[in-house]
């Protein structure tokens, strides 16, 4: 398993958190709200990773991918659900954001990963390019699974500090809150779109 090409992978990671997409879009919303917030979100969405991290061990994800009206339907309810954010985000008030339990950021981030078409992809179609094809897969895809889920915990750790730093004053966080909202209508609707 020492084959696994590493460099590669953890630039092909990096770039990835690097693109801004829905999971960025949930930390940075709640992160607007409070660090507290901002944890819980990145623990949710990694926590999402982990569930498409699992499916593709034991060859879910392999199934899902070759569905494509399984894909679709996926990639639908993803859209939906971003737009559904982008709706609240929208017409949420401050004190309402601030009041919004850990749990649900936590869920939030959750089911935002875990309706990410791509996220399923990434497992199936690009993680394999990575691994010693003399090895145990599962175990390979596994582990390179957890190495992802690391970084994005750090990532997201960043993401929500600087955030909190951008967004100090509740004017502020008001006004992120609606680009924010903005971008999840953008993106579930792009989604959606793609699917059809």
């Amino acid at each position: 398993m020492t084959d696994i090409q590493w460099l590669p992978f953890l630039g092909v990671v990096l770039l990835a958190y690097a693109i801004p997409g829905p999971d960025f879009a949930v930390v940075a919303r709640a992160a607007a709200s409070s660090r507290s917030a901002g944890w819980r979100a990145g623990l949710g969405a990694q926590t999402g990773l982990c569930v498409h991290m699992i499916a593709a061990v034991v060859g879910l994800s392999l199934l899902i991918s070759r569905s494509p009206m399984a894909l679709s339907i996926i990639q639908i309810l993803g859209g939906l659900y971003l737009v559904w954010l982008g709706i609240s985000a929208l017409r949420q008030s401050s004190s309402e954001r601030r009041a919004t339990s850990d749990v649900r950021w936590f869920r939030m981030g959750l089911v935002t990963n875990v309706l990410n078409p791509k996220a399923i992809l990434f497992f199936v179609a690009l993680l394999p390019q990575f691994v010693d094809a003399d090895g145990p897969l599962p175990l390979q895809i596994g582990l390179l699974g957890i190495v992802d889920v690391a970084i994005g915990l750090v990532v997201w750790a960043v993401v929500t500090a600087a955030v909190g730093r951008l967004t100090g004053g509740s004017s502020k966080s008001a006004s992120w809150n609606r680009v924010i909202g903005v971008l999840f209508i953008g993106i579930g609707v792009a989604l959606a779109v793609e699917a059809v």
